[in-house]
């Protein structure tokens, strides 16, 4: 079995495969505090409840955005299941070309997400990933990550907004019937997250209108509030919750981590 973290600046997705089928999965908190026994305690909890022994695990594999958590994470790992997880970033040997200027500064996420669209979908694609940023990775359907937008988050918009306007309640993010809000927590969720609709249709848009190549790109929305917006979206097609586990999965075997038959 492995053991896929993806590693972000407010949660850490968690996923345990058999094969290519991803079995399990978990969301935590990125919590920088936490020590390698609370890691490690944590995530024995999990596998057992989820009626699997740690023994059974036998590979792990990150992709971290979040330094200050990574290596108290990868210790409680190692703890808690017997191996540590090797980590993939821009400087990994996969099939894939990071054609930017700067290859080494791109994030371990967007390598990912570049790796598991072109095997995956085999086209031109734009990856929307809704995390503590939003961001679009555009990829060609060979593997050539071409660059993209990195834009706030919706989470990271909205907490802002209320916690620098005095008279703001907190709101929780749900779609609201109608734009025009008659409560300020209505108001609140219309701006945020039509406004986020219609920033991220209107990029795309953009990002089309600069696609190398007559090809048109597939879009596709991953990240924990991709099933949220993707409905709202005019552009959005398709949307892969587990979009970066998945590629993390394929990066296991490319890097002779774990072996297919």
């Amino acid at each position: 079995m492995l053991l896929a973290l993806d590693i972000g600046n407010t949660e850490i997705t968690i996923g345990l495969f058999v094969g290519d089928r991803l079995q399990v999965k978990w969301r935590l908190a990125t919590a920088s505090a936490r020590t390698p026994d609370e890691w490690a305690a944590t995530l024995t909890s999990l596998i057992t409840q989820a009626g699997i022994s740690p023994a059974q695990i036998d590979a792990a594999i990150e992709a971290s955005v979040a330094p200050a958590v990574t290596v108290a994470l990868a210790e409680g790992v190692e703890k808690a299941v017997g191996v540590r997880p090797e980590s993939v970033g821009p400087g990994s040997a996969l099939p894939i070309v990071l054609d930017v200027d700067e290859p080494l500064t791109v994030g371990a996420d967007r390598v990912v997400n570049t790796l598991a669209a072109a095997r995956l979908y085999q086209c031109d694609t734009i990856v929307v990933d809704f995390g503590t940023a939003t961001s679009f990775d555009c990829i060609t359907k060979d593997g050539r990550f071409l660059g993209g937008v990195i834009a706030p988050g919706l989470s990271t918009a909205a907490d802002n907004l209320t916690r620098h306007a005095a008279k703001l309640p907190a709101t929780e993010l749900v779609v609201p019937e109608r734009v025009i809000g008659k409560r300020t927590e209505d108001c609140i969720r219309a701006g945020v997250l039509f406004g986020a609709t219609d920033s991220v249709d209107g990029i795309v848009r953009r990002i089309k209108a600069e696609w190398p190549g007559d090809a048109v790109p597939l879009v596709v929305a991953t990240g924990g509030l991709a099933g949220m917006i993707a409905p709202l979206s005019s552009e959005i097609e398709k949307v892969e919750p587990d979009l970066t586990l998945r590629g993390l999965c394929i990066a296991a075997t490319e890097l002779g981590i774990v072996n297919r038959p």
